[in-house]
C-alpha cells in the first residue's frame, strides 16, 4: 500500500509539472490582459510600463520559474479581475461545482445500476428496449441541448422548477456554504444536476449491461444459481460485484471529465461554480485564474484516479495495487 501510494505521488507530481507548464505555456494566445485591467485613455507608455511591472515582458522561462516558486507554496498567482488570489477565488467557487458534480455523480449510481443490470436480466423485454433507446438518445443530445431543453419545459412552460442560481445557502464549515440543507437549494439543483448527469448515465447504462451480460455467461454464476441461492443474490451480490471493476475504471474518469463538463451546465443555468468561472475569466483574459482553474482541475483528476485504484482493493482483494495480480 505505502509503495503504491508512494508510486501514485510521484506519477501525480509528474502530471502537475505537465499540467503547470502547458497551462502556463498557452496564456501568452488568450489575448493580452491588460486589455481589461486598463482603459483606452492609458498611454501606450503607461501601458508597457505596467506590463514590465508585472513582469509579463520576460522571457517565458523566467516567468515560469517565477511561478513555480511561488505555486510550492500555494501560491497560484493573483487574479486581474478579482483582486485576490487565484487559488482563493477558486476555492470559493468549488463548493457548488462540488455540488453539482456529486449530485449528477449520485443520480448516475442510482439509475444506471438497477438499470443496467435488469435490461442484462431481461434482454428482450419492452422496458429494456425503452432504456436502451433513451441512452442511445440521451449519447446523442448535447449536454446544453438538454439543459435548454429542461428550461423550457420545467421553467417556463410548467414552472415547476427554478432556471438558474443556487438558491438559498447555509454556511455549514470554514465558510462552507451549500444548498443541500435547504428546500430552495434542492429545487435549484434539479435541472442543473440532472443535465450534466445526461452525459454519462447512458455510457453507465451500456457499459453496465454489456459487462453484466458477460458476467452471467460465466461458471461461477451458474453455479450459484445451481446451488439454489436466491436470484437477488446472484445478480446484485456475485454477479454485479465483479461486474464493477472496468465500471469504477471509467467511473473515475468520466467524474474527473464531468467536472470540465461543468463549464456548460454552469453558463446555461448561472451556476456560480468553477466551471462559469473560468468562462468569464476566459472573456477577461484573466490568466493567472485561468491557469490556477487547470491546474487546480487537473489536481482533481489526479487524486479521484488515486482513490479509484484504491478503491480497486476493496471491490476485490485479488488485485494487488502495488502491480498484477495474485
Amino acid at each position: 500500500m505505502l509503495l503504491f501510494l508512494f508510486r501514485r505521488l510521484m506519477q501525480g507530481l509528474v502530471v502537475m509539472f505537465v499540467i503547470s507548464l502547458i497551462s502556463f505555456s498557452i496564456q501568452d494566445n488568450l489575448g493580452d490582459p491588460l486589455r481589461e485591467m486598463v482603459g483606452q485613455s492609458v498611454s501606450e507608455a503607461e501601458r508597457e510600463a505596467l506590463r514590465e511591472e508585472m513582469g509579463l515582458n520576460d522571457p517565458f522561462l523566467v516567468q515560469y520559474a517565477r511561478f513555480m516558486s511561488k505555486a510550492v507554496q500555494g501560491d497560484l498567482g493573483t487574479s486581474y479581475f478579482f483582486k485576490e488570489p487565484a487559488l482563493d477565488v477558486i476555492l470559493d467557487k468549488l463548493p457548488a461545482t462540488l455540488e453539482l458534480v456529486f449530485s449528477a455523480t449520485l443520480l448516475i449510481i442510482l439509475i444506471s445500476i438497477p438499470a443496467g443490470v435488469y435490461s442484462a436480466i431481461r434482454p428482450n423485454s419492452i422496458l429494456t428496449r425503452l432504456i436502451l433507446g433513451i441512452s442511445i438518445l440521451g449519447i446523442s443530445v448535447p449536454v446544453f441541448l438538454t439543459a435548454i431543453f429542461s428550461i423550457y419545459l420545467f421553467s417556463i412552460e410548467l414552472g415547476w422548477l427554478p432556471s438558474y442560481g443556487r438558491g438559498e445557502l447555509t454556511a455549514v464549515f470554514g465558510g462552507w456554504e451549500t444548498g443541500f440543507l435547504t428546500k430552495s437549494g434542492w429545487l435549484h439543483l434539479v435541472l442543473p444536476s440532472v443535465s450534466l448527469a445526461s452525459i454519462m448515465l447512458p455510457l453507465f447504462i451500456r457499459l453496465i449491461r454489456s459487462e453484466m451480460v458477460e458476467t452471467l455467461s460465466t461458471e461461477y454464476v451458474k453455479f450459484a444459481k445451481a446451488k439454489g441461492l436466491q436470484k437477488v443474490r446472484v445478480y446484485f451480490l456475485h454477479a454485479l460485484k465483479n461486474t464493477m471493476l472496468p465500471v469504477i475504471t471509467v467511473g473515475g474518469v468520466q467524474i474527473g471529465t464531468m467536472v470540465a463538463y461543468t463549464i456548460l451546465t454552469e453558463t446555461v443555468f448561472q451556476w456560480p461554480g468553477m466551471g462559469f468561472m473560468f468562462l468569464e475569466a476566459v472573456n477577461r483574459v484573466d490568466t493567472p485564474l485561468i491557469v490556477a482553474y487547470l491546474i487546480v482541475v487537473g489536481g482533481i483528476f489526479v487524486v479521484v484516479n488515486t482513490l479509484v485504484d484504491l478503491i480497486y482493493g476493496l471491490i476485490n482483494p485479488t488485485v494487488k495495487l502495488a502491480g498484477g495480480s495474485q
